[in-house]
């Protein structure tokens, strides 16, 4: 195990947050490598190219100052426009059109930090995850699209943020994907239920660290990714996860016998290599 190493897929990171101390939790407990996603602005989403390129690079200047302070953990970023952010531009009066057109620029700016090699995919994306009216779930649906055919053009591994649900929500997925063109093995839907059968239809499963769930899924197979979804708020200590629950977790199910070395070694090392194209070495 000690030779192996222990991914968080995706974790938040807040600058009035725990930030390295959380990480430091994380790598105290054995963690290796983790994937930072970006926190969005939803008070005030940004409006052009300027400050979602802002927004962006406060992200990216807190992973800077966690790699310094956290040196032992290989800390990657993820960056994109978030739906809800669509959702809350049209609240402070933007039209549909808008902030689409909004959303698009983000996913613009995001695609340029893929092809400088500071992010290592586009996420989280996607639409809420809670019911809207048709014409905004149809707007998140279209900028969704847009974003795929972004991330099929410069070969982008893209993190998804949809509804929870079963292999219905998978299929719609693998459905647009296969429409733009973006593989479906290069689709990671965050926060997903513990399906990791045919029954995704190729989508790659990132599952939350709760024992149930990672119970169920590896009964099935080790094809899926391991997540805290930490969220790094001083209001809400430890949600949703908290940093050490993918090391503890994985070393407990190893040790119990219910993972075995092979078993570590797919989820997290092969499965994230072959997912975002990086090297996960302990």
């Amino acid at each position: 195990m000690q030779r192996l190493p222990i991914l968080d897929n995706h974790l938040h990171f807040q600058w009035d947050g725990k930030n390295s101390i959380a990480l430091k939790e994380f790598e105290k407990a054995g963690g290796t490598h983790a994937i930072f996603a970006h926190m969005p602005n939803l008070a005030n989403p940004p409006k052009n190219a300027d400050e979602w390129k802002m927004e962006y690079d406060s992200t990216l200047r807190l992973a800077d100052r966690m790699r310094l302070e956290v040196p032992n953990v290989t800390l990657y970023v993820t960056v994109a426009p978030y739906p809800v952010q669509l959702i809350r531009l049209v609240e402070l009066g933007k039209t549909l059109e808008e902030a689409k057109l909004s959303i698009e620029k983000g996913m613009g700016v995001a695609a340029r930090l893929f092809e400088e090699k500071r992010i290592i995919a586009l996420g989280e994306m996607g639409r809420p995850h809670f019911p809207v009216e048709k014409n905004i779930l149809d707007a998140c649906n279209e900028t969704l699209e847009y974003g795929m055919r972004i991330a099929r053009d410069i070969g982008c591994p893209i993190v998804l943020h949809t509804e929870s649900g079963g292999e219905e929500v998978f299929c719609d997925i693998a459905r647009m994907a296969d429409g733009c063109g973006m593989p479906r093995e290069k689709i990671v839907k965050h926060y997903s239920s513990p399906i990791v059968g045919p029954q995704n239809h190729g989508i790659f499963p990132s599952i939350l660290a709760d024992k149930d769930a990672i119970c169920e899924a590896i009964s099935v197979s080790p094809r899926f990714l391991m997540e805290t979804d930490y969220m790094d708020d001083p209001k809400r200590p430890g949600a949703v996860l908290a940093p050490k629950t993918v090391p503890k977790r994985t070393m407990a199910l190893f040790e119990s016998g219910l993972f075995t070395e092979n078993d570590v070694y797919r989820i997290h090392k092969e499965n994230p290599e072959s997912v975002y194209g990086v090297s996960f070495e302990a």
